[in-house]
Formats: structure tokens, C-alpha cells, sequence
């Protein structure tokens, strides 16, 4: 039984990994998330599920593409490696504490969102990443929302 796909926004800093990362890279895991609330929404990804992607702390932070879901309930392997930012000491194998999805890239966005764009189009209860002081990482973004991001976002 398919589903109708769900909207998410997930975050990274160009730094780490950008969006030209994952048109080069076509497929990647989205590993290293360590809150729960955000890890939760990992792992309520489904299979077709879209997610924008944006750049963050950079100037200016900005919505600049578009992922979507191939692979759900991966358990992220950055946990239980001591040598990585993300090591999780707690977490073992056998009882891992993070899980992740696998993103395939499906767009570059030739105009990008910046944030203070967003804050024009739309109000923090309409689209989390607005509200002031919002650090999560992966966020829901309700369908007839995304549906503006991406008439916005195409021209």
C-alpha cells in the first residue's frame, strides 16, 4: 500500500555537507542527528517522503533543494564510532539510540529560500524553521505548505 507522500526540511551546514554534496553524491545517508525530537522524525519517514533541503548556519541560511526518502530505519552508523563528532558512548549495538533515513537527491533550486524570504511568506506556526529560536535539525512541513515552498522555490 503506497501513501501519500510527507513533507520534511532537514538541515545542514554547507560545511559539513551541501547540496552540491548530494547532487554529486546522488544518494546519501543523513547521519549524525542527535536530538530526539529530530531523530523521532527520522524515523516517522517513510519511503517516497520529500524533504527540503536546507543550509544553515551560513549566510544567508536559505531553503536550496529537494531530497526524497529511499531507505527508512537505518541505524546510523556515526553512534558507535569513537573517532567521529557524533560518537554516542551510551549506544551499543545492540541497543543503538539513533536511526536515520537514506536521501536521493531530486533537486538543486536554481532561486533558493532564504530564511528572511520565508519569514515574509509565512508564519512560525505555518513553517517551523522560522520561529525564533528553532534548532531542530528535521522538522514536518504540512503538504499544502510545500506546495507554496515549491511554487516559490521553481518560479
Amino acid at each position: 500500500m503506497t501513501h501519500e507522500p510527507r513533507y520534511w526540511l532537514t538541515k545542514s551546514e554547507p560545511s559539513d555537507y551541501s547540496i552540491d554534496d548530494m547532487e554529486r553524491d546522488r544518494v546519501e545517508i543523513w547521519d549524525g542527528v542527535r536530538n530526539y525530537q529530530a531523530r523521532n522524525f527520522l524515523r516517522a519517514m517513510q519511503l517516497g517522503d520529500y524533504s527540503f533541503f536546507y543550509h544553515s548556519n551560513v549566510k544567508p541560511p536559505a531553503i536550496v533543494g529537494l531530497m526524497r526518502v529511499v531507505e527508512t530505519e537505518i541505524i546510523d552508523p556515526t553512534q558507535f564510532d569513537a573517532n567521529d563528532k557524533h560518537y554516542d558512548p551510551k549506544a551499543t549495538p545492540e541497543k543503538p539510540r539513533w536511526s536515520t533515513v537514506r536521501f536521493e537527491f531530486v533537486e538543486k533550486f536554481t532561486q533558493p529560500l532564504t530564511l528572511d524570504r520565508l519569514k515574509v511568506l509565512f508564519t512560525p506556526e505555518e513553517l517551523l524553521v522560522v520561529k525564533r529560536g528553532n534548532r531542530l535539525s528535521v522538522m514536518p512541513v504540512e503538504t499544502t505548505i510545500a506546495a507554496k515552498l515549491l511554487i516559490e522555490a521553481r518560479g
